[in-house]
């Protein structure tokens, strides 16, 4: 099965951290984006192991919005 997962990758003093809003816990972290990116990849595979058949497709069923929204500081 094949699917799409959110993921937020945010700056930290240690590097970079990635989570998934649709899989909760399911974090990683890297010195770039790109290895945050490889990261974050296995950490998802390897959550979506652990989960049930129809956990699994209720997980990569949903869908997460992100935009933008500008506000004056």
């Amino acid at each position: 099965m094949t699917g799409k997962v959110s993921v937020v990758i945010e700056q930290d003093e240690h590097g970079y951290y990635a989570w998934c809003p649709e899989l909760k816990g399911c974090q990683s972290q890297g010195s770039t984006v790109e290895e945050t990116l490889v990261n974050i990849r296995e950490a998802i595979e390897l959550f979506l192991e652990t989960l049930t058949d129809e956990e699994r497709s209720a997980a990569l069923s949903q869908e997460i919005l992100t935009t933008f929204v500008e506000v004056h500081a």
